[in-house]
């Protein structure tokens, strides 16, 4: 009996462990795919990564000590990935089709922070929206809201 207990508190604890590890990947993929938009033009403006913070904040309501853990943790990342693949497949097998949206959304929202819309950061934005397989309209949609609202 006392062995039944244990084993399940044992797999409830890991279940939940599980959980939480899931958790913090996606949360590290979908930062470290916004401080990839960030660099995309070779500059990192404080501007964008300001952007980035509040994006994170606003998401996923980190307290500050966490949030700058899971940005030094996605600047890590960002520095040494060769792809952005692990990161969107994540995100595809994770996130349903709005929160992809919301997360397209965000990038803009990074791109545009700095008052300048680079090629390569729209490119960026296109591939990765691309990659989440989320429609052309949608990625438009997104980009048209985002600069009515910056101005």
């Amino acid at each position: 009996m006392l062995d039944a207990i244990k084993r399940f508190f044992t797999d409830r604890l890991a279940a939940e462990a599980a959980a939480e590890d899931a958790e913090h990947r996606l949360r590290l993929a979908t930062a470290a795919l916004l401080l990839e938009v960030a660099r995309a033009d070779q500059e990192m403006h404080q501007l964008e990564l300001s952007a980035v913070e509040q994006a994170i904040q606003r998401c996923f309501r980190l307290p500050p000590d966490e949030l700058a853990r899971l940005l030094a943790l996605a600047r890590e990342h960002v520095r040494e990935s060769t792809s952005d693949f692990p990161l969107t497949r994540l995100i595809n097998d994770h996130y349903d089709q709005a929160d992809k949206q919301r997360l397209v959304e965000m990038m803009w929202e990074v791109a545009y922070a700095d008052g300048e819309l680079d090629k390569y950061e729209e490119h960026l934005i296109r591939r990765i929206a691309d990659l989440l397989y989320v429609p052309h309209n949608a990625f438009i949609a997104a980009k048209l809201r985002v600069a009515e609202r910056v101005g």
